[in-house]
């Protein structure tokens, strides 16, 4: 039994060579980088400061991992940050499920105008200092609640989840568990969220991301240094130069300003790492979660 192989147009055959090319070029640009960063945080001081590496570690070294991973302040840095990310993405993904559900229900009333006012705050905000007074008399300031509360909801994720809910949750379902008499909170608990997977990646994904990278609003709210993520030690190091007590007690041990230099990689790849682990894992789920969230409805 022969097979017949239909051949593709010339012209499609050369956009796919030429949109491989383009994606090959960005791959490049993106990933070149980040290998250098790498490279650099394993090599040598010397040989780093010698502009000898490019994309290999050149007289392997590890000496900034160590005096990173000495640090205390880069290490309380990295606890705070993952209280936040941990805290924060529980936080936000149960409000913003909360706040979705009923509105992706036709049956709830005045659905469009919550909308409405929800995307109304996407193009005008009540700015910083407003914000900033209402986290001072809600006696948030130089706390962790500063940090959780004031951007626990996104809209755009709201309008996700929103979606989701209501293009990938058959109505059958919802007729069925009525008819069993469940509640709204039980059909939510029991038939929803299991069906929900690759939104709730998403969700945790996005929210994650936001509270790792969290800068400005700790610039902003806190004050005392036990409470600082680890983005703000890490301005302190790479931006200002102006490290604490620890950074300074670690420079003036080891009298190297190499090491300072390759500490600020290794810093950098320490800070990434944990995006890095988690996104391998749910990137099936972004991907599906993203598609259906965007395009229908």
């Amino acid at each position: 039994m022969s097979t017949t192989r239909i051949r593709e147009p010339f012209r499609d055959r050369l956009s796919l060579i030429v949109i491989r090319i383009m994606l090959a070029v960005v791959l490049g640009l993106v990933l070149l980088p980040l290998v250098y960063i790498v490279a650099s945080s394993f090599s040598s001081p010397a040989a780093v400061n010698a502009g000898r590496v490019s994309f290999w570690p050149v007289e392997f070294s590890l000496d900034a991992y160590r005096a990173a991973l000495s640090n205390s302040e880069v290490l309380r840095g990295y606890y705070n940050s993952l209280i936040y990310a941990v805290a924060g993405t529980a936080i936000s993904v149960s409000l913003t499920v909360a706040i979705a559900y009923p509105l992706s229900r036709k049956s709830f009333y005045g659905r469009n105008v919550v909308m409405t006012l929800l995307i109304f705050t996407m193009l005008f905000s009540g700015g910083l200092i407003p914000t900033y007074m209402v986290v001072h008399d809600l006696g948030m300031l130089n706390t962790r609640w500063a940090l959780l509360i004031p951007g626990a909801i996104g809209v755009w994720q709201v309008i996700i989840a929103r979606t989701f809910f209501a293009n990938s949750i058959p109505d059958e379902l919802y007729e069925a568990a009525a008819l069993d008499g469940a509640s709204d909170l039980r059909v939510l608990r029991s038939v929803v969220l299991p069906l929900s997977k690759p939104l709730l990646a998403v969700l945790a994904l996005m929210y994650t991301i936001y509270q790792w990278n969290t800068y400005f609003d700790a610039l902003v709210y806190l004050k005392d240094p036990d409470l600082f993520p680890l983005q703000i030690v890490l301005r302190n190091i790479l931006i200002l130069n102006t490290p604490r007590t620890g950074a300074i007690d670690l420079a003036e041990s080891m009298r190297q300003q190499q090491l300072a230099n390759v500490l600020r990689y290794a810093l950098i790849v320490i800070s990434s790492l944990p995006v890095l682990i988690i996104y391998p894992f749910v990137a099936r789920y972004f991907t599906k979660g993203v598609m259906v969230g965007a395009v229908k409805g």
